[in-house]
């Protein structure tokens, strides 16, 4: 277990949509919000062990003016408190607003926050003191494993949300990659079993039920 006052302690970086809450297309209200099978467990024993929670999430919903972008804080409050009434804290949330192409006016931008690019994972490193290299990313899509190796992160994909579809297109060689669990609280599991400074090298590609 890592030393709560230890510096440059190690995090996991949770996508949102499909991993903790129902996929659910372009979510915009708190009616909408449900956790997964598996989330409440998964983060209490991740948060055990001495990890900070932080959500790093593509919002593209306001880059095309489905909804304001103060809609995507109060999804986050709600999303928040319903976690913390089951002992549980999110450290940071963070979210990309962007779009490249589909984007309008301001939000028209080719940013650095949105994920497959690591800029939301190396803004709360930078925030919060991290250590990237023993930090790790869950996410139901390639783009987010893309993220947290960028950033240099060990990554898994659930297969929540898009995860089941999405795990075809992964292919032997992303760095980090530790493989494909049923559901966070797997996810967690496997994270746990891992030795915290095992390298990346040293990591075989395997899925997990």
């Amino acid at each position: 277990m890592f030393d709560p006052i230890q510096p440059h302690r190690p995090a996991i970086f949770l996508d949102r949509d499909g991993v903790l809450i129902e996929e659910v297309h372009y979510l915009s209200s708190v009616e909408q919000v449900r956790l997964l099978p598996g989330v409440v467990e998964g983060l209490r024993l991740l948060e055990r062990s001495g990890f900070e929670l932080v959500v790093v999430t593509n919002q593209a919903g306001v880059a095309r003016h489905f909804f304001p972008e103060s809609q995507v804080r109060v999804i986050h409050d709600h999303l928040e408190d319903l976690l913390a009434s089951q002992g549980i804290g999110i450290r940071d949330w963070k979210y990309c607003p962007h779009h490249p192409t589909e984007g309008i006016g301001e939000y028209k931008v080719d940013c650095l926050c949105r994920k497959p690019k690591p800029g939301m994972l190396l803004e709360a490193a930078a925030e919060h003191g991290f250590n990237l290299k023993a930090s790790f990313l869950i996410g139901d899509k390639r783009s987010d494993l893309e993220a947290g190796a960028a950033a240099g992160c060990r990554t898994t994909l659930v297969r929540t949300g898009h995860g089941s579809s999405e795990e075809r297109n992964l292919l032997p060689g992303l760095p980090g990659f530790l493989g494909i669990c049923d559901t966070l609280a797997d996810a967690a599991r496997l994270v746990l079993r891992l030795p915290q400074r095992e390298s990346f090298s040293n990591i075989p590609v395997r899925a997990w039920a």
